[in-house]
């Protein structure tokens, strides 16, 4: 391709992928910069502490499964006691 056209050609779309990347929803990463962004989802206090309630939750059924299966072991080690 000619230098003519292919250079003219990149500058236009870097320019448009610039400007997409402006205006492209960001996810749930990090804030973007004033007039486009906005709080992400996993940054928002009800969101923050619902999260924190499902790992107290996964946490204690993990304790709770490790626990039964310790009682189960003992007990087919020591049945008597």
């Amino acid at each position: 391709m000619l230098d003519r056209l292919f250079l003219p050609l990149l500058g236009v779309l870097t320019l448009a992928t610039i400007a997409l990347a402006l205006v492209w929803p960001q996810g749930l990463g990090a804030r973007s910069p004033a007039p486009f962004g906005h709080l992400p989802v996993q940054q928002r206090p009800e969101v923050q502490e619902a999260m924190r309630l499902e790992t107290e939750a996964s946490q204690k059924r993990l304790n709770d499964a490790r626990d039964a299966v310790r009682a189960a072991q003992t007990q087919a080690i020591a049945p008597g006691q």
